[in-house]
């Protein structure tokens, strides 16, 4: 028998839309790859993860309209997830549709609900309480959704109500190594129960959260027979064969990437499709010459192509002859539109009007400030003209600490690196290069100190600890939930991790206001770690 997982990229709330893309996927699995099975990811007629779309009245009707659509057009089974409200109680469910019906002949209820992190299903759905199995072509099959694979309880139902091969539909988000936990669930499942398991997963960007698909099957020893392809849509074959008394999946095992590979198409995935599902144009973003504006080029120009795509670079009197230089070589090795707008009139202009606000007053990061909104303001004016959306360039060591200006290089609409910490970009960007073969990136951006270059011989050492430093202490404060006298007693410095902790405290305010960006880590700023900006909680706790 041969089963399809269709890895697929959903809409948010495009119930019609998503509905075309399972008949479209669904006619293209059974007539060019023989389907007779196709199973698609969780919450596949929404999108996910739908948020408080799910509380708008007509919701449950279009469901169930394009329920109908679908068993109207399909020419072979398709296992879907979707919505349902049943008894009155909403519920994340799956459905088997067979051509030429209506609704759902099976349906299953999701049992196990995340509540943690990024996941909020609680607040929307009832947590169904029994298995669901179906027969076909001589088979049984069981479905579970997402999070039950993570515990044993459902996949043991289906066990002991006879099922031969469990359907997992996921909507999983991509962050580093989660891959690996994947499939230590997956096979723990399958050597508990000896059951194969089928991983379906969503793939696609969605606001701050971005899916990788890989989907891949372990047989019933809990060994990985089958992989599927990492951020692209597939129509993934697993061909279920009974051998010398063992009946298991088999199919393609393709490569995974490795960590820098997987962090950078994922920035590239989310760009594309924030981009695109948006209806913007194309994107546009600062280009400074320095190595996170260059990172975020490169990525912008793989996700829509270098003709929608512009690089400004917006130089000032501290701006370096070698920032001028670099920006404007890889504007021109990646073709993308450059241009270059001065900030001294529009800075000697706020200057003139506020200069007897400021009289007696000394010079300070107000005079620094003024600077990055001035091009904020450009890059906005751009941004309204051309229809494309300001991509922001600042990394997550800096979002962290607060090294960011509010109204200025935080102005935009889709921050690329936001949860790349410094010592990452300098990764990705060396492996960016090492993948073309060549400088996509000048290679003296990625060497030469980091510096804002918003006063003389400027660098980012002059206020923050070395990046490696820095980093090291934020992922444990960050990422990890380590106390500061945690952070101090795996060897670093009191003064330092108190002043790191306390910045990244006090920053939340500016976190709150930053522009959404694509999460890769096991700890993002945004719905991941929500603080309060309003506290009294001691940093050392």
């Amino acid at each position: 028998m041969r089963i399809i997982m269709a890895q697929q990229n959903a809409l948010v709330g495009d119930i019609e839309g998503n509905a075309q893309r399972v008949i479209a996927a669904a006619d293209e699995a059974r007539r060019l790859l023989g389907a007779e099975l196709v199973v698609f990811p969780e919450l596949m007629l929404t999108g996910y993860p739908p948020e408080d779309l799910l509380l708008r009245p007509s919701l449950n009707s279009r469901v169930d309209a394009a329920l109908a659509e679908i068993g109207a057009a399909i020419s072979v089974p398709v296992v879907l997830g979707y919505p349902a409200v049943r008894n009155g109680l909403r519920r994340n469910a799956a459905g088997v549709l067979f051509p030429g019906e209506h609704q759902p002949r099976h349906e299953y209820f999701k049992q196990c609900l995340p509540n943690y992190r990024v996941f909020d299903e609680k607040r929307y759905f009832q947590p169904g309480d029994g298995p669901c199995t179906f027969e076909l072509e001589g088979w049984t099959f069981g479905i579970t959704i997402c999070e039950d694979i993570w515990h044993s309880e459902p996949a043991s139902q289906l066990q002991q109500a006879g099922a031969n091969v469990v359907l997992n539909l996921n909507a999983s988000p991509f962050r580093v190594n989660k891959v690996a936990e994947r499939l230590e669930q997956v096979q723990a499942r399958s050597r508990e129960t000896g059951m194969s398991i089928l991983y379906c997963n969503l793939v696609g960007g969605q606001d701050e959260l971005v899916f990788d698909g890989a989907s891949f099957v372990c047989n019933s020893r809990g060994e990985p027979c089958v992989q599927g392809a990492s951020f692209n849509e597939a129509l993934i074959p697993v061909d279920l064969q009974c051998l010398d008394g063992s009946c298991d999946p088999v199919g393609e095992v393709l490569p995974l990437p490795g960590v820098e590979q997987g962090i950078y198409q994922a920035l590239v995935l989310a760009t594309r499709d924030y981009v695109n599902k948006n209806g913007f144009k194309g994107a546009l973003l600062g280009l400074s010459g320095g190595i996170d504006s260059a990172l975020t080029l490169a990525v912008a120009v793989d996700a829509l192509g270098p003709e929608r795509v512009e690089a400004v670079m917006m130089p000032f009197r501290y701006t370096s002859a070698i920032s001028l230089e670099d920006a404007e070589k890889q504007a021109r090795t990646l073709r993308v539109n450059y241009r270059v707008l001065p900030i001294e009139p529009a800075f000697t202009g706020f200057m003139d009007i506020l200069s007897d606000a400021f009289e007696g007053l000394p010079a300070d990061t107000t005079e620094e400030n003024l600077q990055a909104r001035c091009r904020g303001v450009l890059l906005m004016a751009l941004s309204n003209k051309t229809g494309s959306v300001v991509l922001t360039t600042g990394n997550k060591s800096e979002m962290a600490v607060g090294y960011a200006t509010l109204y200025g290089d935080m102005a935009g609409g889709f921050s690329v690196l936001k949860d790349v910490f410094k010592t990452m970009v300098f990764r990705l960007a060396w492996w960016r290069n090492q993948q073309a073969g060549s400088e996509i990136i000048p290679e003296r951006v990625i060497t030469r100190p980091p510096s804002a270059e918003l006063a003389p011989d400027q660098v980012d050492s002059d206020s923050l600890p070395d990046y490696d430093e820095l980093d090291a202490i934020l992922m444990r404060y960050v990422e990890q939930d380590m106390s500061a006298e945690a952070v101090i007693r795996d060897g670093f410095e009191r003064d330092t991790v108190y002043r790191v902790v306390k910045l990244t405290d006090r920053n939340e305010y500016k976190r709150r206001q930053a522009a959404v960006g694509p999460r890769v880590s096991r700890r993002a700023f945004g719905k991941d770690r929500r603080y309060p900006i309003t506290n009294g909680w001691r940093p050392g706790d």
